[in-house]
């Protein structure tokens, strides 16, 4: 099967890569994709599975960054990677694996591990990510539904976001029921703090104080374990503040273009 994936790239200037999270697809970048196209050449995935792009049948992390690494024609410069949730696991392994060309990091909503345990408390439990993949199972379009209401649990405009969020993802096609199962095993399974702190370069956290799925710890934790990197916390927000807060979001947006 070919590795090739949808990649839609707009606008000009330095090369910057969408990554966005599970269930979704690039398309939900759309509303902030105008602002960021006129700063930088915007590639715009679609993971495996996801919005246009056909499942790899592999959905190690290692296969996935060979799949977007080999799809996004940057002719090899230096670019920076954004990345959204489970995005931003495959925007840390492209940036340990490559380091050459993978200059700065936009981490969104990221965490290095999804799932708690002893020595790390700033995730969900395991039994609550298990039964996703037990729901997935028995009603996968319900299971889709209640995750997008998760995403903006807590959110001081939780209503208006979800709004949006259901938009976006009803815009392209559902994502293979093949490519949510893989990709919620890559996120049960990973974990990439010993990687993290094995890197050196720029980076931006942006994280909402009240993200369920990410909590606010783990992008802390990210901002001090990565050096030279800048955290900036969004009041009121939840798991999607690019969408919730977007002046907040703006205004770190500029800071990173500006190398601040």
């Amino acid at each position: 099967m070919s590795t090739s994936l949808h990649v839609a790239s707009v606008g000009a200037g330095r090369p910057l890569v969408l990554l966005h999270g599970w269930a979704m697809h690039g398309g939900l970048f759309a509303p902030i994709l105008p602002a960021l196209a006129q700063r930088w050449r915007v590639h715009v995935v679609d993971l495996p599975g996801h919005g246009a792009s056909a499942d790899l049948g592999d959905w190690s992390l290692d296969a996935v960054v060979d799949a977007v690494a080999a799809s996004v024609d940057t002719a090899d410069e230096p670019l920076a990677l954004a990345g959204w949730s489970m995005g931003g696991l495959v925007a840390l392994r492209w940036a340990r694996r490559d380091p050459a060309r993978v200059r700065r990091l936009l981490l969104l909503s990221t965490t290095p591990r999804f799932v708690a345990g002893a020595d790390w408390p700033h995730a969900m439990e395991a039994a609550t990510l298990a039964r996703f993949g037990a729901d997935l199972a028995r009603d996968w379009p319900g299971t889709l539904s209640r995750f997008l209401a998760l995403q903006v649990h807590g959110s001081d405009r939780a209503r208006e976001t979800l709004a949006l969020l259901r938009r976006q993802a009803e815009a392209r096609a559902a994502p293979a029921r093949a490519a949510l199962d893989g990709a919620l095993a890559l996120i049960a399974s990973e974990d990439l703090r010993d990687e993290v702190a094995s890197l050196d370069l720029p980076a931006f956290v942006v994280a909402g104080d009240r993200d369920a799925l990410a909590p606010i710890g783990a992008s802390r934790w990210l901002a001090t374990a990565l050096r030279g990197s800048k955290l900036v916390e969004i009041p009121g927000a939840a798991h999607a503040p690019f969408l919730s807060h977007r002046a907040a979001f703006d205004a770190a947006l500029g800071a990173f273009a500006d190398g601040r």
